[in-house]
């Protein structure tokens, strides 16, 4: 009966998700949902203790990041600069390489630092005009996008500012760069799966005559127009990747970690948010024209900020039903399946995170719940903490972009295309890439133990 009610709680979580109710109503009522049918503790000691724990010690640790990135992606989009740089990599491999540049532009922008609905919403304009000039099927537009955002500058590669990549830092005292060769590699195999998949699917669709399917002149949007310059919208991103390089190394030192030790010791996501702080100053410095007076600078950094709270307290909402799982004894005997599998132990943390985020359809919710249930265990198993780090991630990236992923739901609304027509290839590059990378980086760790 309790793995029942689990499984009863977990569906209801992903049909009310997937119906558009918000995650403010639905975390709490699944919460006690499961309450009352696992048994396993009364319905308002869940929500005000574990539910509002979890919930609130994630907003705690991460606030500040999903803040930074907000605002950051917001004046990056207001400004045009990440318009530019997407024009700018658009007009360097034009119209015949037109999917490579949707994919390079998005991966570009999110591996700066701007937040991946930005991109989405920065993007989708460049890739309408760009596949409308090179007459490729409109509905191959979401897996390009979700190539560049979701995938590979998400989870695999080392240092990107995303907040997934903060998630297990301090659990596992790991730095954003964890596994710089394990990272690499599966990037190179996400995007490369990803790129034989899409290239394919044009390939195909030239073969049956499909064109971008709709009137080319109600696009708005010309690859060829002139911008900003690309050296001003990208100086921020790389500023704010080595400032969160030079900051990390900096955290490192024994005379920083003695001074920070008695006030309770270096947090390991300290780097990121000091780094995305000036990047800041920096993008509002050097595009203080393009921002206009002082209202608007206003207006711009208050939608920036509140822009913030929804992609936040959606994840820790998530985390909060994952903190009640925990308490629960589904739970318990999921735990001890995984951990007593008789497999070596980074199979056992890329199948507790994928398994979780697949459920709850959300990468940080599948890293989240495992860290927090299973990190200690992880730990344990004498497996090379940034192995663990940069696996989770990767792992939990695979599985998250279901069908009821809310990302997922909401790249197919912003770009017009049906799930039954542009699901396929969201699914492909952004689950199986992730699957498979995950697996080959399990294997050279094993084999070679080089993180």
């Amino acid at each position: 009966m309790e793995v029942m009610a689990l499984l009863i709680a977990l569906g209801i979580l992903v049909i009310l998700s997937f119906s558009g109710i918000s995650m403010l109503i639905v975390a709490p009522f699944t919460v006690a949902v499961l309450a009352l049918l696992s048994g396993d503790m009364p319905i308002l000691t869940a929500l005000t203790g574990p539910f509002m724990t979890s919930t609130m010690n994630y907003v705690r640790d991460f606030f500040l990041i999903f803040l930074g990135g907000a605002l950051f992606g917001k004046i990056m989009g207001q400004t045009g600069a990440a318009r530019s740089l997407a024009l700018f990599i658009a007009q360097k491999l034009g119209k015949e390489r037109a999917m490579l540049a949707v994919v390079l532009a998005t991966a570009v922008l999110t591996y700066g630092g701007v937040s991946l609905f930005v991109a989405v919403f920065a993007i989708f304009p460049l890739a309408k005009a760009l596949f409308a000039e090179a007459d490729i099927p409109k509905r191959l537009i979401p897996g390009a996008i979700a190539l560049g955002a979701f995938t590979f500058t998400m989870t695999a590669l080392p240092g990107t500012p995303q907040s997934i990549n903060a998630l297990p830092t301090n659990i596992l005292g790991t730095t954003i760069f964890a596994a710089p060769i394990l990272g690499t590699i599966g990037a190179i195999i996400i995007f490369g799966v990803g790129m034989l998949w899409l290239n394919m699917r044009v390939r195909q669709a030239k073969k049956l005559g499909e064109g971008y399917g709709e009137t080319i002149e109600n696009l708005a949007v010309n690859p060829n127009e002139k911008s900003m310059s690309v050296v001003l919208a990208i100086l921020p991103l790389v500023t704010i990747f080595l400032v969160n390089l030079a900051l990390t190394f900096l955290f490192k030192q024994a005379s920083v970690v003695a001074y920070f030790a008695p006030f309770g010791g270096v947090n390991n996501t300290w780097s990121l948010i000091l780094a995305l702080l000036v990047g800041i100053l920096l993008s509002l410095f050097l595009y203080r024209k393009e921002i206009g007076g002082r209202s608007a600078l206003l207006h711009l950094v208050n939608q920036g900020a509140e822009s913030s709270l929804s992609p936040i307290f959606n994840t820790a909402l998530i985390i909060g039903f994952g903190g009640v799982v925990r308490q629960t004894a589904a739970f318990a005997l999921f735990r001890d399946a995984v951990m007593g599998l008789a497999i070596p132990g980074l199979y056992k943390v890329a199948i507790a995170s994928s398994a979780i985020a697949g459920i709850t359809g959300s990468s940080s919710g599948g890293a989240g719940i495992a860290l927090e249930a299973l990190g200690s265990e992880f730990l344990a198993m004498g497996i090379d903490p940034q192995a663990i780090h940069r696996v989770m991630l990767v792992s939990a990236g695979g599985l998250d972009s279901l069908p009821h992923c809310g990302a997922v739901v909401t790249l197919l609304a912003v770009c017009g295309v049906s799930s039954r027509k542009g699901y396929l290839d969201v699914g492909v590059t952004t689950v199986v890439g992730p699957v498979l990378a995950s697996l080959t980086m399990i294997i050279v760790y094993n084999t070679f133990g080089i993180v």
